[in-house]
């Protein structure tokens, strides 16, 4: 028994010690390794067969490297202007110089990104094609809505107000609301997209005209005796007194200012951001009832009963132009969307176009009976209210045209018209109601929806309000020619260097700006040394001019005093003699 249990201890196997991470081998990390090394091999493998794969379905080299090409008329059609010379003699500043260089270099890159962002514009403008032997102007409206779409179709419409009337209208910039002023007091706002009334009241006075102001939340009315101001419900704001009579108005949305012409004869200025009136400015020219505004530079245009057509400033008591447009009164006048052409009508029955650079007709037109209300659509359509026919015409400022683009007849004689931003769509009010006219290529096709969004909810609105108040342009800043504004005015210049020179006695030098270096020698203990170190060597320079004007008087003195000595007319002990 004993034997046999030795025999079994000694066959017994050992026990392992359990392998530990520092008593690794390195034949066990080996094949590891090289395991490691065939799979990167692999996939280098794998890049090189895709890569050959794809020079073979594209070729050795990609014909079209770089980002699309842009067409030049794109390009040219986004330019903002000559670019800026820099080169070293115009500007030698090197620090200057480079950031003229990056500003033209953003300039350029904004106008490439705008000709390449035409891709994205979903919406194209276009005109009436006839077929042979067909003109436009003999298509009805009827038979436009029934060939558009439902959407387009649903511009076309009409209202019924036959117990208020005549009406005035007015659309907001971004062309979502309409207002309706009726001369008997009936008041409304509409969103007429989607056909809601926004608000209706009656003011129980007799109402000469309306305007929109910066948003559709505000509005003004001119009525029988004063200017008042109401809110998107109705409520009266503002009742201005100091306004009184009011017969046209135009708002002027980047400056914040509207414009009232009056009965007798007053143009005035008021700011709707702060309520305080600019300036009251008498014509002296009579009654005004024909007003248009300039969207190009915010001058605002009159005309007379005496033919003429006055160009006003809120800066100037004077008018900065004076043309004389017609024979007898002028009935209407419009300024297109660029402020290069002004049309105007007269009683004479003549429709003519005028180029306000150099205030000299291009296009005359007879109209049979008259043109009493003149309107241009952002697209440079004319429409021309003759009685109770709505005649629109295309090209009629470059070319002249025998034949309208578009013609239509209403019930009743014509108050006013205007083309609705952004949309195909004319709105015209008569003695009985109001008209929505589809014009096919009158609006722009599409719109910035950071300057005029018709979708805009009541967030964006209000922040689009605060941004305009913030970049709000001082009246001040009108001016006939918008180029001025970034040229040195050298007579105010010379004007202020006078009146110092009249306080002081002498024209003062001009402070020492230290020039910018590299290296850390332009931080600001340093330019405040060389600034020190400039005045220092002025002092001296000056010290050392007087001391010198000292000396040369002392050399002047002595020379004189030998002069007489030498003629023997004073003697050496003279100069101890007392002084008479």
């Amino acid at each position: 028994m004993v034997d046999t249990t030795v025999g079994m201890e000694e066959t017994k196997p050992k026990k392992k010690k359990a392998a530990r991470y520092y008593e690794e081998s390195e034949e066990q990390e080996t094949p590891r390794k090289q395991n490691d090394h065939d799979e990167d091999e692999s996939k280098r493998k794998k890049r090189k067969r895709t890569k050959r794969n794809d020079e073979i379905i594209r070729g050795t080299a990609d014909p079209f490297e770089g980002p699309a090409p842009v067409a030049k008329e794109k390009v040219k059609k986004y330019s903002r202007g000559d670019k800026i010379d820099t080169r070293k003699e115009s500007v030698p500043d090197l620090k200057h110089k480079q950031v003229l260089q990056h500003i033209e270099d953003t300039f350029e890159e904004a106008v490439e990104r705008a000709a390449r962002s035409e891709l994205l514009l979903t919406e194209e403008a276009g005109f009436l094609e006839p077929d042979d032997g067909e003109e436009t102007y003999k298509i009805a409206q009827k038979d436009i809505a029934a060939s558009v779409d439902i959407a387009s179709a649903q511009k076309y419409f009409e209202l019924t107000l036959d117990q208020f009337g005549p009406y005035q209208l007015d659309y907001t910039r971004n062309g979502r609301h309409l207002l309706l002023g009726g001369k008997k007091g009936h008041l409304a706002a509409i969103d007429w997209v989607t056909k809601n009334l926004t608000f209706e009241i009656n003011v129980m006075e007799t109402i000469r005209d309306v305007q929109w102001l910066h948003l559709e939340t505000m509005l003004a009315v001119a009525q029988k005796r004063w200017l008042y101001m109401y809110d998107n419900q109705g409520t009266e704001l503002h009742c201005i007194k100091g306004m009184h009579e009011v017969l046209r108005m135009e708002f002027l949305p980047y400056h914040f200012l509207l414009a009232t012409a009056s009965a007798r004869g007053y143009l005035q200025f008021l700011d709707t951001s702060i309520g305080q009136e600019v300036i009251t400015i008498p014509t002296k020219l009579g009654r005004l009832n024909v007003m248009s505004q300039n969207p190009s530079n915010a001058i605002i245009h009159l005309g007379h009963a005496n033919g003429t057509v006055t160009l006003w400033s809120p800066n100037v008591k004077e008018p900065l132009v004076k043309m004389l447009c017609h024979k007898s009164a002028v009935r209407s006048l419009a300024i297109d969307k660029s402020g290069l052409y002004m049309a105007t009508s007269g009683q004479d029955r003549r429709l003519k176009i005028f180029d306000i650079r150099t205030y000299k007709p291009l296009q005359v037109y007879k109209i049979s009976t008259g043109a009493t209300e003149l309107s241009f659509s952002q697209r440079g359509l004319l429409a021309a209210g003759c009685g109770n026919i709505v005649e629109v015409y295309k090209d009629a400022c470059r070319t002249s045209t025998d034949k309208p683009y578009m013609m239509h007849k209403l019930k009743n004689n014509i108050t006013s018209l205007q083309f609705c931003p952004y949309e195909d769509v004319l709105g015209v009010t008569y003695d009985r109601g109001f008209a929505s006219l589809l014009i096919p290529g009158a609006g722009e096709a599409n719109f910035d929806g950071l300057e005029h969004n018709p979708y805009q909810s009541k967030q964006s609105r209000k922040e689009w309000e605060v941004k305009a108040l913030l970049e709000k342009i001082q009246p001040e800043m009108i001016t006939l020619d918008t180029h001025k504004l970034s040229e040195v005015d050298a007579a105010t210049m010379e004007q202020r260097l006078q009146e110092r020179k009249a306080i002081l006695g002498y024209i003062p030098a001009p402070k020492f700006e230290p020039r910018f270096k590299k290296k850390g020698r332009s931080s600001a203990s340093k330019k405040e040394k060389r600034k020190k170190g400039v005045a220092e060597e002025k002092k001296r320079e000056v010290l050392k001019k007087e001391i010198e004007k000292m000396e040369e008087a002392d050399k002047v003195k002595k020379s004189k005093v030998r002069e007489e000595i030498l003629q023997g007319g004073r003697g050496a002990l003279d100069r101890f003699n007392k002084k008479s």
